[in-house]
């Protein structure tokens, strides 16, 4: 669990970022923290002078993803996003795999590829809306005896629900679990320990800036994973260049293909340490006040709100809905007044905040998208 953050931990946090009047997209990607900047700048002039050690990084970088999510640093890989970790996932499964039309498209096209090639059965959620939040329930109606992982997000990038993944480990019992966990990561303080894969790019909520991101199995993905996508560094004693293909490294090595960024590497381990030191519990007290205060403004206003009422079901998203498709002339008009949000769609903006978004912003964006005409 996470445990209470010195006041000074969290001045030290929200000191490393410069004022970003207007930005509330952090669910599309969260600008780097001024010292993660410079930290990346330093290290690039060291590479300048051929200071490298892509090892050292590699290490650094998967020691701080495993703090952050209670996992051994051997169980965990370094990714440049998220769908390639996804890919990595389905072409290492077989049997059904579960998951919701729903998710963002980084989690079912990997799953539909492996199926075109015969490596697994893909089986959707049955489903009134593609916008139903995936629940217990629905999974567990939806298992087979053939199902052999189900996937879903931790947090939905429609509308910010929290996916309840004790309930669903419940369900599926010694299935494999498969988490996109980038919407997630860092603004919500998840039970981790139930997923047997996880998968986040850093780009988002952990504010690690784009090529950046992990993977992590539990010791049961591990076991029954068959890697089919790894490199030469995901095998044992890869500097032996013999010509014959070796056995794969132990743990979760095998979702490597070739040397990552050792600059990404380095730069998402200082945007991991400045998470962990505040403590994800932190971040997501302040967060959550943020989305009330926009959630309650927005109804005040009378517009009506897709996303969860309650603060312990949705992550740092607020979802503005117009049903009469006034959704692009409205973002248009916070565009034109140096508000970011996401449109989703002729009915929908979507809003999505951190701990350093200032109340002024929200309450300036929540009266731009009032305005009518």
């Amino acid at each position: 669990m996470t445990h209470a953050t010195p006041t000074s931990s969290l001045a030290t946090y929200l000191d490393a970022f410069d004022a970003l009047p207007g930005y509330l997209d952090f669910g599309r990607s969260g600008p780097p923290a001024r010292t993660t900047a410079a930290a990346a700048g330093a290290y690039w002039e060291r590479m300048s002078r051929g200071d490298v050690d892509e090892h050292r990084e590699d290490a650094a970088a998967r020691a701080a993803a495993a703090r952050l999510i209670g996992f051994e640093a051997d169980a965990v890989a370094l990714s440049p996003n998220t769908s390639l970790g996804l890919f990595h996932a389905a072409f290492a499964l077989n049997g059904d795999v579960l998951v919701s039309r729903g998710e963002f498209s980084a989690n079912l096209y990997p799953w539909w590829r492996a199926e075109e090639l015969g490596l697994l059965r893909v089986r959707h959620l049955a489903s009134d809306a593609i916008t139903d939040p995936v629940t217990p329930e629905r999974v567990s109606d939806a298992l087979t005896p053939a199902t052999t992982a189900v996937a879903v997000s931790a947090v939905d990038f429609r509308t910010g629900w929290r996916a309840d993944l004790a309930g669903i480990r419940d369900v599926i019992g010694d299935r494999l679990l498969v988490v996109d966990g980038i919407q997630g990561m860092g603004v919500a303080d998840v039970p981790w320990h139930h997923a047997d894969v996880i998968v986040a790019g850093g780009q988002k909520w952990l504010r690690a800036g784009w090529g950046s991101g992990f993977v992590a199995l539990s010791a049961r993905a591990q076991d029954r994973m068959t890697p089919r996508l790894n490199g030469w560094t995901a095998a044992e004693n890869p500097m032996t260049h013999d010509g014959v293909p070796h056995a794969t490294a132990p743990g979760a090595q095998h979702m490597r293909v070739t040397n990552g960024s050792p600059a990404s590497a380095h730069v998402l381990t200082h945007a991991l340490d400045l998470v962990n030191r505040v403590g994800v519990a932190t971040l997501e007290r302040l967060i959550a006040e943020r989305t009330t205060l926009l959630d309650g403004l927005l109804r005040e206003h009378g517009i009506e709100v897709a996303s969860p009422a309650s603060a312990t079901d949705r992550a740092g998203i607020v979802v503005a809905r117009f049903a009469d498709d006034t959704a692009p002339e409205r973002w248009q008009r916070l565009v034109d007044a140096g508000i970011r949000t996401t449109l989703h769609a002729p009915d929908r903006i979507r809003f999505s905040l951190h701990a350093t978004t200032t109340h002024d912003d929200i309450a300036r964006a929540a009266e731009v998208v009032s305005r009518r005409g």
